[in-house]
């Protein structure tokens, strides 16, 4: 629903009307806000965890099990690289929100143009150190030897296309923050469908192999970047981007890194562990390997009405901490995690109960199926532990405190994690036990964030930070 907001330039007024794509969550029904900014988020996560879903499938079915887990061993380390800069752009939506919701034109347009500076140069340096880094992350994950080669091809290619998937992100984000979920997920409907068909046509057609769907998804993630800012720089919203004031202001990029830094390092540092949770799976074979991988990228769309509500909760917290409203941020987090436990525990069971033929349609390996669907089955029950971690994340972070759910965050799913599996692979050789490291990371995390609500007087925090 677009929301009241002033006029771009100089003499812009707060409050001045204008029909513009934006929302505002500082007013209306709160319900309502979360669902219809959160479902264009989930619709646009699906979308964009098909890019590396569809490489799967392409690979597991016109290559190998090999080309599989050569592909699917990678997702940890993907996200040890993109974590960092995930981070940052949630930073960045924060400070846009906040400002948004304030109506502080200024600073607004100053947030923007800082974000996008940024995420260039970190694009640079993230591209250049995951090249680099390749060899050394996949021997730290005892990548079995038969999918080593393919796996290094894959993710170096990966690598050097990383600009395309953060400028989509970040463009993404200040649209989010601004309320506008909707534009970003027609232009990335229109590049996931382009990834399929290079997937195809790289596999099928040129018989490229792994790095065919690797330059499939790094071309397609370009697209999709350079429309979302295609059309920010031809908006006439306040959020625009110009390129005369294309630089940095380093108060607010400050500011930014103070927010984004916590999160981009908690997710950083917990997609770098999750690579030493890979080795203790690898340890069990290239089938294991393989297994794992097509339960990683299933689950990810477990997760998403998790993430997206998470997404929402954030952007609706910092619009209304803004704008001075503790009462609806405490409504807004109940309606929150109501919608997300809900619509969790349904796609769970459907998931639980197509399990066999959802693993098959990445392989049709005997034992590619069987690790698959027991890791699908053991792990997936566990998932509705996330929605209280997630979502109270989520809202501490529009408020501005990003430094407790990285602290919690990372206790639970690096240290305590870690720890239950080093104890655990000495006590049994049972990959049931392995497997469960996941769910036990989730489990420690829940228990303290519940605590911490319980302890800290949480609700009166969010009312002082959104006072001030």
């Amino acid at each position: 629903m677009p929301g009241k907001f002033f006029k771009r330039g100089p003499s812009a007024t707060a409050g001045s009307p204008i029909r513009t794509t934006v929302t505002d969550m500082t007013e209306g029904v709160i319900w309502r806000h979360l669902v219809s900014f959160a479902f264009p988020l989930f619709v646009g996560n699906i979308f964009q965890q098909l890019y590396n879903t569809v490489d799967s499938v392409v690979v597991g079915n016109f290559v190998g099990a090999d080309a599989l887990g050569a592909v699917t061993s990678t997702i940890s380390i993907v996200f040890t690289l993109i974590g960092l800069f995930i981070g940052m752009a949630m930073g960045a939506s924060v400070v846009i929100s906040q400002y948004f919701g304030a109506k502080d034109l200024v600073n607004l347009r100053k947030s923007t143009h800082t974000a996008v500076v940024a995420t260039v140069g970190l694009s640079i340096i993230l591209s250049a150190v995951g090249y680099l880094s390749t060899p050394t992350l996949l021997r730290l994950m005892n990548t079995p030897e038969s999918v080593m080669r393919e796996a290094v091809v894959y993710l170096q290619i990966y690598s050097l296309g990383l600009i395309g998937l953060m400028l989509y992100n970040m463009g993404s984000a200040i649209l989010r923050a601004v309320g506008d979920s909707r534009r970003p997920l027609f232009f990335l409907i229109f590049s996931s469908i382009l990834n399929i068909v290079l997937d195809l046509l790289f596999v099928i057609v040129f018989h490229a192999g792994v790095a065919g769907v690797a330059y499939a998804t790094i071309l397609s993630q370009l697209v999709s970047g350079l429309i979302i800012f295609w059309l920010l720089f031809r908006s006439h919203e306040p959020h625009s981007l110009t390129w005369r004031e294309m630089r940095v202001d380093y108060g607010i990029l400050k500011r930014v890194i103070m927010l984004g830094l916590p999160t981009g390092l908690q997710m950083a540092v917990t997609g770098f562990s999750n690579v030493f949770v890979q080795g203790y799976i690898n340890a069990y074979g290239a089938a294991s390997t393989a297994g794992w991988g097509v339960y990683s990228r299933i689950d990810s769309f477990v997760i998403l009405p998790i993430q997206s509500m998470a997404m929402a909760i954030t952007t609706f917290v910092g619009q209304n901490a803004g704008a001075r409203r503790p009462d609806r941020i405490r409504k807004g987090l109940r309606d929150c995690m109501t919608i997300s436990i809900g619509l969790t525990f349904l796609i769970v069971a459907a998931i639980y109960a197509a399990a066999p033929f959802t693993v098959s349609l990445f392989n049709r390996d005997e034992q590619v199926i069987y690790y698959g669907v027991l890791f699908l089955r053991l792990n997936s029950i566990f998932d509705p532990l996330n929605v209280t971690n997630q979502i109270h994340a989520g809202a501490l972070r529009g408020v501005g405190d990003a430094k407790t759910p990285m602290f919690i965050m990372l206790g639970s799913f690096v240290l305590l994690r870690q720890i239950y599996l080093f104890i655990i692979s000495r006590l049994t050789h049972s990959i049931y036990f392995i497997a469960l490291g996941y769910p036990a990371g989730w489990l420690a995390c829940s228990l303290l964030m519940m605590w911490h609500v319980r302890q800290s007087g949480w609700e009166r925090k969010i009312e002082l930070l959104a006072a001030r």
